[in-house]
């Protein structure tokens, strides 16, 4: 079975999780080995955290988990699609269905999307 080219990058792979059913980029991390083998292995994704220098359970904390619905590898196995249902309804810690809720404009910023909780009150 192809698999992501892991020395290429040396141990880390961008991966992109896109909900399944709109389409939506929720977020983008990094995944080892481990990280992608247990993800194929239980359906929920995992993630290596470069900040914690260790293998994150996405939801583990929060109950916000990620069920793999499909994973995909691009031309070159040097990033990975990870299509999802978000549980929870959000998948960006900061409260935010997507981490990509700030659009950058000509003017300055804005928040594109509402907060869908409140971090303070998951992350106690």
């Amino acid at each position: 079975m192809k698999r992501p080219d892991f020395a290429k990058c040396g141990g880390l792979v961008p991966a992109i999780a896109q909900e399944a059913c709109t389409g939506e980029v929720l977020m983008m991390a990094y995944m080892n080995e481990e990280a992608y083998d247990k993800t194929l292995e239980t359906g929920e994704v995992h993630y290596f955290s470069r900040s914690r220098q260790k293998l994150w359970h996405k939801g583990g904390t929060s109950g916000h988990v990620q069920k793999v619905k499909s994973v995909r590898l691009d031309c070159d196995a040097d990033t990975i699609l990870v299509l999802v249902e978000q549980i929870g309804g959000a998948a960006c810690h900061e409260g935010y269905k997507s981490c990509f809720y700030t659009e950058i404009t000509s003017d300055g910023e804005r928040t594109c999307s509402p907060k869908v909780f409140d971090p303070k009150e998951v992350y106690k």
